[in-house]
């Protein structure tokens, strides 16, 4: 009698239930009583309880009228108990009257005489499920990319105008500037001629023209002291622009720093839709790539 089921008349040796793993999985099998023929059970042991098991059972053989699991101290095994859990040892299947003793193979032999086989089965599931969606894949992922490119394209559009039109301030008031700078230093050329030639003489004007000189030196070297660079007439020119543009952006409210996230998002979006547009990454027909663009 089990501890907390009915009793049974007949103990059958463990080799009437056998279990055996067939791709990793639990193949049990055994003998319907009333068919009288052996039957395999292919089980999940991590999703089939012993309830649905034994169901399983009594599905096939519509004369057991009684299928239960007790452990090998005579405590019945819950329905809800995983088979995972149940193969970890031995127990006693009863049908009917009869109890079978049942002992799984090991787990770790188990696992280190198909561990090869269970590889291989992965690989081979990888490659199929690869060759399968892969091109699907690359499609969906295309199609995300030219969305999120015409996204930020359409946010860029009216940045990219107030940034045209402060660009074009900034550079027309540098010029000005530069123009300015060539008529300061031609009226001072020609002040220092007229002075020379006309007013006083060169003994005189001798002095005024070096210290002149020296003031322009300290006024570039002023500039390298506050700008930690060399006056040079390109440099200083960019200088003078950004200057100009970050003032001229502040005054219009234009997003500097959001402006440029959104030109790098959209520089990786092209190079990433660049790569995968690659020949050896996209297998496509010429004609569907065509009509996407």
């Amino acid at each position: 009698r089990g501890r907390e089921g009915a009793p049974y008349s007949t103990l059958v040796p463990s080799d009437e239930v056998t279990i055996n793993y067939r791709h990793g999985l639990p193949v049990i099998t055994l003998t319907l009583p009333t068919r009288s023929e052996r039957c395999l059970f292919t089980v999940k042991p991590t999703v089939t309880t012993v309830g649905a098991f034994l169901q399983d059972v009594q599905r096939e053989d519509k004369g057991i009228e009684r299928a239960e699991v007790f452990a090998t101290d005579g405590s019945k095994v819950s329905d809800a108990t995983l088979m995972e859990v149940l193969l970890m040892n031995d127990f006693k299947l009863v049908i009917n009257n009869t109890a079978y003793s049942v002992s799984p193979p090991v787990k770790d032999k188990l696992s280190s005489e198909h561990a090869t086989e269970m590889e291989d089965i992965k690989s081979l599931v990888h490659r199929l499920f690869v060759a399968l969606h892969l091109e699907d894949h690359q499609i969906r992922k295309e199609r995300e990319l030219l969305q999120k490119l015409d996204h930020l394209k359409e946010e860029l559009l009216p940045l990219e105008q107030m940034k045209a039109r402060i660009t074009d301030s900034a550079d027309a008031k540098t010029s000005r500037l530069l123009w300015v700078g060539l008529a300061l230093m031609s009226t001072q050329g020609g002040a220092l001629a007229w002075l020379t030639w006309w007013v006083y003489s060169w003994d005189i004007m001798e002095p005024v023209t070096y210290f002149i000189t020296y003031g322009t030196a300290m006024a570039f070297y002023a500039y390298f002291v506050i700008t930690k660079q060399d006056y040079i007439y390109p440099d200083a020119k960019d200088r003078q622009f950004l200057h100009y543009f970050y003032r001229k952006s502040k005054k219009q409210h234009f997003n500097v720093e959001r402006y440029n996230k959104l030109k790098e998002d959209l520089a990786e979006a092209e190079e990433s839709l660049r790569r995968l547009r690659q020949p050896l990454h996209l297998r496509l027909p010429i004609q569907e790539i065509n009509d996407k663009d």
